[in-house]
């Protein structure tokens, strides 16, 4: 529990709080009594339904996309107010009303008049009783998005509007913005109603089985006796509840209330202590299998099944977590930290008896893997296994007589996690809605291509000037913005200039989906470091720069599979990506060892370089810069090694 100062004293501020202030879609209306009761089962109604329409439904995608908007928009208004300051229980001001029946009714108008809006074609834009009911409806998209997501995602999506209309003959834009599968209700909303939603009550129910405590737990028996092993628990821990988690803040208030005061017992420093989980909890979005649910909207952009994306996801992830990892273990040395006692700890024995609770994630990636099933079905099956596995412990703690019932599956339970699973499909909705605008803006407006013209011009041809522009375009237009319309976003404006330059595709939108994550470490806007440092009661600013210094594998990665696909498993044999992995990793100690300032003992500025410039080095994929990379950081690291040695035998 973090704490504020407030009128001199020391105040405790709750996970609760922490997220309403830094995550918008935390700040929810509140109901209460009956009311409360008839929201609560609406949004379970609404989870069930998602998961009925996703398996058995039979309707066109404008019936079925057209369903899932309005039913998304009217609990969005009933659950987020107009401004965090103007909640008062069982309230529903009437312009909220308005606004949302309003906003509703044409997204049900044109699911019930699918057939004969179909046939009209563009025609449909010469009737101003159309062209009214698209704009309203955007509008209060674009309002809800306001109240549950935020305004940057928002100034992005207006600026587009704004040059569609003035470039573009305004009946086209209407038309091809609300009408077509092309806008709102194109590939981020398909993906999203078809695939995400289920994933996203998947996540909710296995949240109610106790897996986070178990990751936590199976972190601090594994690293949290080792040399500032607090530090280490938070990256293991973060990386493995990111991998069910959809949100950077969520995941840095959910493992950080645990993990940053004991990162601060240990004696870390508070700013480096939030920094740490707010970077390795960032790093939970690029974590498989989920991904933020982003994994999803990339193998429908680029074509390729599911199973794929995670499977090359996998060793940049890795490669993430190393460098933060070897980071808090250098800093852990610098300090002389200790870790914590053992008998403090649980053990991994004691750990065992809980393993069950892997099963769904286990059942989920074979049923992928395999790829004899539909995502979507695999996502049932996964969401029926995680029951069975809450019965199960249900069992076990009637069979061992346990006090504890914290992890038992209870009916309440049971319609917490389709409400809990409802309310965050809202948001995940909101921005695809949100993606489809800008998409369907820079599809209309053939804006894809001048931008790919102007970094084309600027970079000449090369290649790394492309990619460092590409690059602070991904992180300007992903602050602020949630993992899944980021990447919708990235995919739609960036992608395709990598692709132009000949980065292969894969590559390409892998790139552009780091650099909009990392958006939420990157100042001026890094929402994950702002929570992590209200917990650990440090500067923000400070903390987003430590973070950013952590998270220096998120800036170097994704130009090594750039110019070097072998790591994303791209034409490529077993050797080239052992050699590449290898020489990555050793590149990423010298990099992360340079920027900390020690390694066996304190570097002068000269070595800090040395170490830093031999790291990228070794990032290159060329034979020679390896070569010269490990020869430069053997020697400094030689040159240490053997300084620390005498310092010790003459102390």
């Amino acid at each position: 529990m973090a704490k504020n100062k407030a009128n001199g004293t020391d105040v405790p501020v709750s996970a609760e709080e922490l997220m309403k202030k830094y995550d918008r879609e935390s700040n929810v209306r509140i109901w209460e009594g009956v009311p409360g009761k008839i929201i609560r089962y609406l949004c379970a109604a609404f989870s069930l339904y998602c998961i009925w329409v996703t398996l058995f439904s039979t309707m066109m995608p404008e019936e079925k996309l057209n369903l899932f908007l309005g039913i998304v928009l009217i609990l969005g208004y009933l659950n987020y107010p107009i401004s965090k300051k103007n909640v008062r229980p069982n309230h529903l001001p009437w312009y909220d009303i308005v606004i949302m029946l309003l906003g509703a009714i044409p997204f049900f108008y044109c699911a019930i008049n699918a057939h004969p809006i179909i046939k009209l074609a563009a025609r449909v834009t010469r009737d101003p009783k159309m062209v009214v009911m698209a704009i309203l409806a955007m509008l209060a998209y674009m309002e809800l998005c306001r109240r549950c997501v935020g305004v940057p995602i928002l100034c992005v999506v207006g600026v587009l509007l704004v040059y569609a209309f003035v470039n573009v003959r305004f009946g086209k834009v209407i038309y091809d913005l609300f009408f077509t599968t092309t806008g709102m209700m194109g590939t981020p909303i398909n993906v999203c109603a078809k695939y995400i939603v289920v994933f996203i009550i998947f996540g909710a129910f296995l949240e109610r089985t106790g897996i986070s405590n178990f990751f936590i737990n199976l972190a601090n028996s594994i690293a949290g006796a080792s040399s500032g092993g607090p530090a280490k628990v938070a990256v293991i821990s973060s990386a493995l509840c990111g991998m069910v988690s959809g949100s950077s803040v969520g995941n840095t208030v959910t493992t950080g209330s645990v993990t940053i005061p004991m990162m601060k017992r240990t004696g870390y420093k508070p700013e480096f202590a939030g920094a740490v989980e707010a970077a390795a909890s960032t790093g939970g979005q690029i974590m498989p299998p989920i991904m933020g649910a982003a994994a999803f909207l990339m193998a429908e952009y680029m074509g390729i099944p599911y199973g794929q994306v995670a499977l090359k996801a996998i060793l940049p992830a890795v490669l993430y977590f190393a460098g933060i990892y070897i980071a808090v273990h250098l800093e852990a040395r610098k300090l002389g930290l200790k870790g914590i006692p053992k008998e403090e700890l649980p053990r991994f024995r004691q750990l065992l008896p809980k393993v069950y609770l892997l099963l769904p994630l286990v059942v989920l990636v074979w049923l992928v893997a395999t790829n004899k099933h539909t995502m979507q079905f695999s996502a049932a099956v996964a969401i029926g296994i995680t029951i069975l596995v809450g019965l199960y412990n249900n069992l076990v703690t009637l069979a061992t007589k346990s006090e504890d019932k914290s992890d038992n599956l209870t009916l309440t339970k049971f319609v917490d996690a389709l409400e809990a699973g409802a309310k965050s499909c809202i948001t995940v909705a909101v921005a695809c809605a949100m993606a489809g605008l800008v998409a369907g803006s820079v599809t209309s407006t053939g804006l894809a291509s001048k931008l790919i013209t102007a970094v084309v011009t600027i970079s000449r041809g090369h290649v790394m000037v492309a990619l460092l522009l590409t690059m602070l375009c991904c992180i300007v237009l992903g602050m602020g913005v949630p993992t899944t319309a980021n990447y919708c976003i990235m995919a739609s404006t960036c992608a395709p200039i990598l692709i132009t330059i000949g980065v292969p595709q894969v590559a390409a939108h892998f790139f552009v989906f780091y650099f909009g994550i990392v958006a939420d470490i990157t100042p001026p806007v890094a929402l994950a470091a702002y929570a992590g440092s209200a917990i650990a009661k440090a500067p923000p600013m400070k903390t987003a720069f430590n973070a950013s210094k952590l998270a220096i594998a998120a800036f170097i990665v994704p130009y090594i599979f750039a110019m070097n696909p072998a790591m994303l498993l791209i034409d490529t044999t077993p050797l080239q990506v052992v050699i590449v992995v290898a020489t990555s990793i050793i590149g990423i100690f010298g990099v992360a060892s340079g920027l900390n300032g020690y390694l066996f003992k304190p570097m002068n500025p000269l070595i800090r370089i040395a170490m830093i410039a031999a790291g990228l080095l070794m990032m290159d994929p060329t034979v020679t810069t390896d070569l010269i990379g490990i020869v430069l950081m053997a020697a400094v690291v030689l040159w240490l090694y053997t300084g620390s040695k005498k310092k010790a035998n003459a102390a």
